[in-house]
């Protein structure tokens, strides 16, 4: 209603006459919620997209770490085996190593993101806040990732032959 009154006054101010298209713009707090509600959809979509490439692309470097990791200590395996580890021990052994290293670097990143923020509200006073649950979602995300990465190499593992792998040279 108000919209509708101030465009028809700036119409009749402008000398627009009926039929012609306006010269002026006229918007709302409500259109300009919109549009910063759509910006913010995008943005999110964009940061989630390059988190999830990022923890993929983190992934497979965690899994060829460990792939390499298997191959280095075949021997020592093959060993393990030969006293009685059952192939679920030695599963776990390398997915608890794999969840360590991705746990430790989930630790760093937040201590790094969270430096870096507290740097800029010290820097500009741009206040910020730190919830305690983005923390465990970064933690248990990153726990997740060694898993998921990790369970072809602690499979790998634990299908060795013992008397193969005390051969491997």
């Amino acid at each position: 209603m108000t919209q509708r009154q101030i465009t028809d006054l700036l119409r009749q101010r402008h000398k627009i006459a009926t039929g012609e298209s306006d010269d002026f713009t006229v918007r709302n707090m409500t259109d300009a919620a919109n549009a910063f509600e759509q910006l913010t959809t995008i943005m999110t979509l964009l940061l989630g997209s390059i988190a999830a490439i990022s923890l993929i692309v983190g992934g497979i470097g965690i899994m060829n770490i460990m792939l390499v990791s298997v191959t280095e200590r075949t021997r020592e395996i093959g060993v393990r085996k030969a006293l009685g580890a059952r192939r679920q021990e030695v599963l776990f052994q390398f997915l608890a190593e794999s969840v360590v290293l991705t746990s430790v670097g989930g630790v760093l990143g937040i201590l790094l993101g969270s430096g870096i923020g507290v740097a800029i509200h010290l820097l500009s006073g741009f206040p910020i806040s730190l919830p305690w649950w983005s923390f465990a979602i970064g933690l248990g995300f990153s726990a997740t990732v060694g898993i998921f990465f990790g369970m072809v190499p602690a499979y790998r593992a634990a299908r060795l032959d013992p008397i193969e792998a005390l051969r491997y040279e």
